[in-house]
């Protein structure tokens, strides 16, 4: 693959809900540019971009992958995204690249909740977007409903381009509106040809050309005098301003296709070209200089100092890490030593790579504005900024979404357990969205992911990549133990032996307090030597770690030694710590012990039509409703308190109740005594785990 100058690239991610045909559409891309000789199919398991078995056996994509094509003497990067909404870290990688968008939409579906979601990802990070109505070719199919559809959710800046060629089997290709002709594709071959535009739709072409037409008089002052004296535009008047229209986010280009059959696809390639951004056309990048944080300009230009950012990782088991980047100045060559300024260490790049799917092509630079990798980078990670080490640079990072669904993970054989380890840490670093932890409390290693099909990727990954067999069951929660009364016990430990005995003895005062822990002594008279009280209050601090109910830990408790005796032969520290276990077995009994569960403060976000049945299920959930909070964009944010025994797969729930248009996010508020009905289930479960 030559290299291109940065004007001649392209950086466009596919965006859009499962199934939309983004993956075909990459396919339908690759073979028109000669690069594959058929169109793969998604089910066959043979697309260049859905290489992993984990996708294959799925049939739909979970990693994000970079598909370069070359056309027409320019390069494009195509960034085909997942579509399933737990694969949205991916996206976020895709969208900090891209310098443009093409949301992929079904035909026969119309708008979906991926679609939706597109949108507002290419609304929030201010991407030049077009929409590609695919599958024009299947049954049931109405392009002017889908149309209405798009602007009826989007506003009036959605405008078609194009409209079909005949409908459903007929579909055989598209009338340009912007350029006024008619074009045929032949799918067997990588062909189209012009043809005249039918009598019969230009009543229908007219209002929309003249829709087009005072969207390029917007665009310019001067070209808004020229349409209000009544003169014609020139086509490149016309092209500049839809296309300026375009990259400031005021138009929105529809236009169709049928992916499979390879129509569409030659024009919305040169329709990529035409509107959407080069990657100098887009914000300049700005970073900081690491060693006084002072913001630093780089102009995405070949002759400037070199720096890039780390948007992917790939843990490959066989060639090492992979690290995706896109440079944003300067350019980077075979044998460069850089300095990656975010961890601070210098780097040595031996070999450099264009990613196309799983096949690397080695080459010898990467330029301004284009996407490159390389290999065995270990301490690389996603977000950070490799640059020259004679003028450092550091980007700010990919903001990546907390997980929202915890599990545990146990493997199937107990050897595996490092194995286990080793592999959930890379697959970490390779999907930041994904996250590990053990927890020394439960004892036991918690995943969190996106939802369920993320988690069960993570462990059909462990198998595939690592070779370690896991099972996924529910977290223990990590409940405490405390009381409600006050108590006072005795503690009396004596053993005679032949030689030395043991005797201790102690009175100890139990009650709740404020503080996690809290101890106090009101001895007089030495009945318990001063320095066996450390004793005391040690033996107290291990016996808090097992409460009498189901054994968890026990807090906010107030201990006092007030009394006791001694044997000036036979005491000691250890027969103090006996004494003292048996005073806190009896007090604790007796001072109204309870369980205490952890509570979550927790914020849903949903659109309006879903409130009655959100608060409906966190009542159900033994929930508290704090309060509504209507949002600009329409959506509704309910605040509660929820036990967090309830909302450990409340990610999975609230998407089957909302269709995916809900998220939420939570964070531990305090504990709270659990419900009298539900402690002794807690306590026999505890019991039959010991």
């Amino acid at each position: 693959m030559k290299i291109y100058e940065t004007d001649k690239i392209r950086n466009v991610t596919l965006l859009g809900h499962g199934g939309s045909g983004k993956t075909t559409l990459t396919e339908a891309m690759l073979f028109t540019t000669g690069v594959t000789k058929r169109i793969g199919k998604v089910e066959d398991g043979n697309t260049v971009s859905d290489f992993e078995k984990e996708e294959k056996e799925r049939q739909y994509s979970i990693n994000t992958s970079i598909i370069p094509v070359e056309w027409k003497d320019h390069k494009l990067n195509t960034i085909d995204t997942p579509g399933y909404f737990d694969f949205v870290g991916e996206i976020e990688s895709a969208l900090k690249v891209a310098a443009g968008a093409v949301i992929v939409v079904d035909a026969s579906s119309g708008v979906e909740v991926g679609t939706e979601k597109a949108w507002q990802y290419t609304r929030r990070e201010k991407i030049p977007t077009l929409i590609f109505i695919n599958k024009m070719d299947k049954e049931n199919v109405n392009f002017d409903k889908v149309l209405n559809e798009l602007r009826e959710k989007f506003g009036k800046k959605v405008v078609p381009f194009e409209i079909p060629l005949g409908e459903k089997d007929d579909f055989r290709g598209l009338i340009n509106i912007v350029d006024m002709n008619a074009r045929e594709y032949n799918e067997k071959e990588i062909k189209c040809f012009d043809t005249e535009i039918p009598d019969n739709v230009m009543d229908k072409i007219e209002p929309l050309r003249e829709m087009l037409i005072e969207s390029v008089a917007e665009s310019d002052e001067e070209l808004f005098e020229k349409y209000f004296a009544g003169e014609e535009f020139t086509d490149e008047e016309i092209h500049r301003g839809l296309r300026a229209g375009v990259i400031n986010g005021d138009l929105v280009p529809v236009l169709c296709g049928a992916a499979s059959k390879n129509i569409g696809v030659q024009t919305l390639m040169d329709m990529i070209w035409d509107y959407l951004p080069a990657p100098k056309d887009i914000v300049t990048p700005v970073g900081v200089n690491p060693e006084n944080e002072e913001p630093v300009e780089r102009n995405m230009e070949a002759n400037e100092p070199f720096s890039a950012l780390v948007f992917k990782t790939i843990a490959d088991p066989y060639v090492g890490k992979i690290s995706l980047f896109k440079v944003l100045s300067g350019e980077l060559k075979k044998d460069d030593e850089i300095l990656n300024s975010t961890q601070g260490n210098k780097l040595k790049i031996n070999h450099l790579y264009v990613i196309r799917g799983k096949e690397q092509i080695e080459v010898s630079k990467i330029i301004a504005g284009d996407i490159g990798a390389v290999t065995k980078l270990n301490d690389t990670y996603t977000g950070d900024t490799l640059c020259c080490m004679e003028n450092p640079i550091k980007y700010s990072g990919i903001e990546f979404p907390e997980p929202v669904m915890f599990l545990a993970v146990e493997p199937k054989s107990e050897s595996d357990e490092e194995k286990m380890s080793n592999g959930l840490q890379k697959l970490s670093e390779e999907d930041p969205s994904f996250k590990s932890m053990y927890n020394r409390e439960t004892k036991q290693t918690l995943i969190g992911g996106q939802g369920d099909i993320h988690l069960s990727v993570i462990t059909s990954r462990l198998k595939n990549k690592f070779g370690v067999e896991v099972e996924l069951v529910d977290p223990k929660v990590p409940y405490r133990e405390t009381i409600k009364g006050r108590a006072e016990a005795e503690g009396k430990h004596k053993k005679q032996t032949g030689g030395h005995g043991q005797y201790g003895h102690v009175f100890i005062r139990f009650e709740p307090s404020q503080e996690e822990f809290q101890f106090d002594e009101e001895i007089f008279g030495g009945a318990v030597p001063k320095q066996y009280i450390p004793a005391v209050e040690k033996g107290l601090k291990e016996c808090f770690e097992e409460g009498i109910l189901a054994g968890y830990p026990v807090v906010n408790v107030k201990a006092t030694l007030y009394d006791g005796s001694y044997h000036s032969v036979d005491s000691s520290e250890l027969a103090f710590k006996m004494a003292t276990a048996l005073a806190y077995k009896k007090g604790m009994k007796e001072a109204k012990p309870i369980l205490l569960e952890p509570i979550m403060n927790v914020e849903v976000l949903i659109p309006e039509d879903y409130m009655g049945d959100i608060m409906g299920d966190l009542n159900k959930r033994r929930g508290r409703i704090l309060g509504m909070e209507p949002q600009k964009d329409g959506k509704q944010l309910i605040r509660a308190e929820v036990p967090q025994a309830e909302m450990f797969k409340y990610a999975s729930d609230l998407r089957s109740m909302t269709q995916a248009r809900g998220s939420f996010k939570m964070e531990f508020s305090r504990y709270e005594e659990v419900p009298g009905e539900l402690t002794q289930k807690i306590i026999e479960q505890a019991k039959k785990e010991k």
